[in-house]
């Protein structure tokens, strides 16, 4: 059974409160997953996060699932994604210092939402300072160009995710990234932006995609 535990770290605007996902046996890796927009109720115990955080315990991968400022027990305010990436810089370098070997062993970052520009950010940030990146970039109802602020560096590998009938970012949003990027996009016909119904093949496609770097 998966254990939750509570860490703390530091961002720029103070404490970053995080849930903490143990898997069964010896731990692989990490994962960081990121939730949806903090001004519309998104918080790290967001269905889809916890979603996406289960298929990677059940690969072996330590999640850790922050609340992004302002939310919970979060220092801070919403500041429209660039605060937010500053602060998950500061996150991984805490967790990479605290936990080497699982540093060490394969990474994941994924985002759902809001989540998404945020990941993909951090990733280009994290390329472009020549730091290791993560070995999969997984990003669910991909609404990344709305809070971006920087140039991307978006790997070729990356899986982008998306409901058909997404209420919240339409599905023509999605393609416009996508097309952008040049990367192919998986859509989940008849899905809603939450997955309503359909969190357990949610599941099975993260699950597959985590396969990849096995």
């Amino acid at each position: 059974m998966t254990q939750i535990r509570n860490v703390v770290f530091n961002g720029e605007a103070g404490a970053i409160d995080c849930a903490v996902d143990w898997p069964e046996g010896t731990p692989r890796g990490w994962a960081l997953v990121l939730h949806p927009h903090p001004l519309h109720g998104g918080a790290r115990n967001n269905k889809v996060v916890t979603t996406i955080a289960k298929a990677c315990t059940q690969h072996g991968l330590v999640v850790v699932r922050p609340d992004f400022r302002g939310v919970g027990a979060s220092a801070g305010s919403f500041d429209h994604a660039k605060g937010e990436t500053a602060d998950m810089r500061l996150l991984v370098q805490q967790f990479q210092a605290a936990y080497p070997e699982l540093a060490a062993g394969k990474w994941a970052l994924a985002g759902f939402s809001f989540g998404t520009s945020v990941a993909a950010q951090l990733y280009s940030c994290l390329a472009e300072e020549q730091q290791r990146v993560p070995d999969a970039l997984i990003l669910t109802g991909p609404a990344v160009e709305r809070f971006r602020f920087r140039e991307l560096m978006i790997p070729a590998h990356t899986y982008l995710l998306h409901g058909e009938v997404d209420e919240v970012v339409p599905l023509s949003e999605a393609m416009d990234f996508a097309r952008a990027q040049d990367l192919a996009l998986t859509v989940l016909p008849d899905s809603s932006h939450f997955f309503h119904g359909k969190l357990v093949q949610l599941r099975e496609l993260v699950a597959q995609q985590l396969q990849l770097f096995a």
